[in-house]
This record gives C-alpha cells, sequence and structure tokens, in this order.
C-alpha cells in the first residue's frame, strides 16, 4: 500500500547540506502495523511526514496505491489527506473551548455526515462512554489522546500515521493508548504507521524499522507478528 523508493530529505542550512533521510527503500502492506523507531534526529517523524504528503522528498518517491504522492498538486495532496489519511500526535491537538463530541464531529460536519451518532459511536470505540460533554480540560491526558484517536478515524482512513502518540503520557496510559489501536488497526484493518522511540510499544507491532543515521538500520517482524496477522 505504501512505498518508500530512494526517499531522500535533505536541507540547506549555513551554506551547508544536511540529509536528513538517504536512500530510504521499503513496501508496508495494506492493513498492516508498523513501528518506525530510532534515537532522536534519525529523521522519523521527517519520514513520516513524507509518507503522509505533509512534506515532499528532495529526491525519490512515495507511492500509495501506485499513486507517487510528489507528482500530486497541494490540492490534491489536502483531499488525499482528508479523504485517506488519519493523525495522531503527541500533542492532542484538541480545540479546548469544544467538548469532546464536538472536538470529533468537526471533521464529520464538514462532510455533512450525522455528526453527533458518528461521533459518540466513535468514542465508545475508544472507551470514552458518557464523556462526550467533558472539555479536554476535564480529561486525563490519556482521555484528551483517545479523544484525538475517535477524531482520527473520523473519516474512515485507510491510513493512520501516529507520532510518539504516548509522549505525554505515563507508561500505563500509553501502553492503553497503543493497545486501542491495534484494536482498531485489527478490526478495521487500517493501515498502521507508528513513530515512538518506546521499543515496549514498538513491540506491539507487527514489524520493526529502526532508523539510524537517515537510513534504514534493520527492518524485521515482531514476535506479535505471528498472533496478529
Amino acid at each position: 500500500m505504501i512505498r518508500a523508493e530512494a526517499l531522500t530529505k535533505e536541507y540547506r542550512s549555513g551554506g551547508q547540506t544536511l540529509a536528513v533521510l538517504k536512500d530510504i527503500n521499503f513496501e508496508i502492506a495494506t492493513s498492516d502495523l508498523v513501528a518506525i523507531v530510532g534515537p532522536s534526529g534519525s529523521g522519523k517523524t521527517t519520514l513520516l511526514g513524507l509518507m503522509a504528503g505533509l512534506d515532499r522528498p528532495t529526491r525519490g518517491h512515495v507511492l500509495v496505491d501506485g499513486q507517487d504522492l510528489s507528482s500530486m498538486s497541494e490540492d490534491a495532496l489536502a483531499r488525499f489527506r482528508a479523504e485517506r489519511v488519519g493523525f495522531v500526535f503527541q500533542s492532542f491537538h484538541l480545540i479546548p473551548t469544544l467538548t469532546a463530541r464536538e472536538n470529533v464531529q468537526v471533521p464529520l460536519e464538514l462532510r455533512g455526515e450525522d455528526a453527533e451518532a458518528r461521533a459518540d459511536e466513535l468514542l465508545s470505540r475508544v472507551g470514552l462512554d458518557g464523556r462526550g460533554h467533558h472539555y479536554p480540560a476535564q480529561l486525563s491526558g490519556g482521555e484528551q489522546q483517545r479523544v484525538a484517536l475517535a477524531r482520527a478515524f473520523s473519516n474512515r482512513p485507510r491510513i493512520l500515521f501516529a507520532d510518539e502518540p504516548t509522549g505525554n503520557l505515563d507508561a500505563e496510559t500509553g501502553a492503553r493508548v497503543v493497545d486501542i489501536m491495534l484494536e482498531l488497526n485489527r478490526e478495521l484493518g487500517t493501515t498502521t504507521v507508528l513513530v515512538t522511540h518506546d521499543l515496549a510499544l514498538a513491540r506491539k507491532a507487527r514489524r520493526i524499522i529502526r532508523l539510524a543515521n537517515g537510513e534504514v538500520a534493520s527492518d524485521e517482524a515482531t514476535a506479535s507478528a505471528g498472533g496478529m496477522a
């Protein structure tokens, strides 16, 4: 479903060229659950942004279902993200003046759906029955991230990109959020790409791609691959 071909990202700084990613190659199958790990500065978030169409490579290609993102216009990329991609970030990015239900409803209303019923269904799936009327400040960090996860699934995405989704959570709460992501991946078949520095969480994925110095250091199946296929 996702293929990186000789993917390279460089930046110019002070008259010098900084190569953040160097000749990255891999494929991610439909419905797979892949963790991308590596030390700070290894290029994890940059790689996620290229796969999601948030940035463009210096060289190389990202293909989603055979379509080259680098050949798409900005308008086409915006439609791609709105229609096919869900995002979860380390910072929850909830609108503080809206309730949990209203935060989930926003993208639904933009598409003219029955927003309230769908929002309640999604909140229920992430274990937040009865919490839809609460504002973000009235929710714990884990609950806020689950609202963000429900919002990410509002457009029924084919791909979910999660960038350090447990970074602001304690270990137990973070594990619960990842478990919900695993459940949704199994139930809905959403291709999921998770960037994390936490190897214990990464091992819950079916596959781990390790980056080092902007390159793929290893790409291997985990022990979870057999039981979750």
